[in-house]
């Protein structure tokens, strides 16, 4: 019986372990600031339940064995802890080291930090986000441009990133000046980007504003900038619209070859090759371009001026016959009519009207990439 009970324990099956937490997702700011243990096989993730950050915004307002003393701007003395400063930014781990070194190892002696030139309520909101990651949304309204400069200065960077996302999505013409301003100052580069292309878009009501009369005064290297990157936009603006518009027309050029060959080679409606039978029930034509070439081939045909330089309606046949053949793969199979005859007058041409022709054959194929194409070839050029 004795041998039983000793080993009793030893038989003893341990209890399964509990299952590990599911992701927890709340709000954004726990989401962004989610701690997730990478270096433990056991524990893969975590995450900081409500009451132990309840827990850490009590350590502050009580202040509980703090070792460190704020000064702000009207008098007012905030206390906090130095481990907790000095673990979320290392601005203030290095003057709080500083300071300990020169206490030359007095005890009870409490060190001292001033925070200058912003609200004393935006400091307090900057030192208990340093402990438990959270902020009033009413604050963060109210003091948002001050926590993006402590943010910055004390390189708290989870919290600048914080106050960037919260000012882009609250810029409007009446402040974005400022938020711009202060932008260029913290090195926020997306923000900063995203108001100056708001300035752009909405220049004539954000130039009448009480900001940009005192940009002009205290920056106005700063404004002539700006007004010279909206002109600089206005041109680049314009550049893309010419460059549309001469792609366009060059698109236009390619489906008329293409229908030039669809007409030489299958016929279309009532236009055709001389030994292609038409059908009258055949389906609509899919190429725009056809209506307008078969009417200029019936006038190119009947007519008596359609030598080069004579009747206007002629010479663009012309020029559309060697354009094709300065695209055609194979003239000795081609359809289209006297395309190896403009091939052979090529050779005779001057080089300022052969690079005129090279040049626009480049940017037609380009602008449709059609090397290799059944019937065009960029090698043909």
């Amino acid at each position: 019986m004795n041998e039983k009970n000793e080993e009793s324990p030893r038989v003893r099956t341990l209890p399964n372990p509990p299952p590990l937490p599911v992701a927890f997702t709340s709000s954004r700011q726990e989401n962004t600031f989610a701690f997730v243990a990478r270096k433990s096989a056991v524990r893969k993730y975590c995450y900081t339940p409500t009451a132990t950050k309840n827990t850490w915004d009590c350590l502050f307002d009580e202040g509980y064995r703090a070792d460190v003393s704020i000064n702000t701007d009207n008098g007012g003395i905030l206390y906090a802890h130095a481990s907790i400063l000095g673990i979320n930014s290392p601005v203030f781990k290095s003057m709080l080291s500083l300071k300990q070194s020169r206490r030359h190892g007095r005890c009870g002696h409490q060190r001292s930090i001033t925070i200058s030139g912003v609200p004393a309520e935006a400091v307090q909101v900057f030192i208990r986000f340093l402990y438990s990651s959270r902020y009033e949304e009413e604050k963060m309204k109210e003091h948002g441009l001050s926590l993006l400069v402590l943010s910055h200065a004390y390189a708290v960077s989870h919290l600048k990133r914080e106050c960037e996302w919260q000012l882009e999505q609250r810029l409007n013409t009446e402040n974005v000046v400022d938020i711009f301003q202060l932008a260029l100052l913290c090195d926020a580069s997306r923000l900063s980007l995203l108001c100056h292309r708001f300035m752009l878009k909405n220049l004539k009501p954000v130039s009448a504003t009480e900001g940009w009369k005192a940009m002009k005064d205290s920056h106005p290297v700063l404004e002539k900038q700006i007004l010279k990157s909206v002109i600089d936009e206005d041109i680049k603006e314009k550049e893309r619209v010419r460059k549309n518009n001469e792609r366009k027309i060059y698109m236009q050029l390619y489906e008329a070859m293409e229908a030039l060959v669809h007409i030489c080679k299958d016929g279309c409606r009532t236009i055709g090759p001389h030994d292609k039978v038409l059908k009258e029930d055949q389906e609509p034509c899919h190429y725009a371009a056809c209506k307008g070439l078969e009417l200029l081939i019936r006038h190119f045909a009947g007519c008596k001026l359609r030598v080069p330089g004579g009747c206007i309606h002629c010479k663009r046949m012309w020029q559309v016959l060697e354009l094709h053949s300065r695209l055609c793969a194979n003239s000795d199979v081609c359809r289209v009519p006297l395309c190896r005859n403009f091939k052979q007058k090529r050779r005779k041409q001057n080089k300022k009207d052969e690079m005129k022709w090279r040049i626009l054959v480049r940017k037609i194929v380009r602008s449709k990439s059609i090397s290799g194409a059944p019937f065009f070839s960029f090698e043909s050029t």
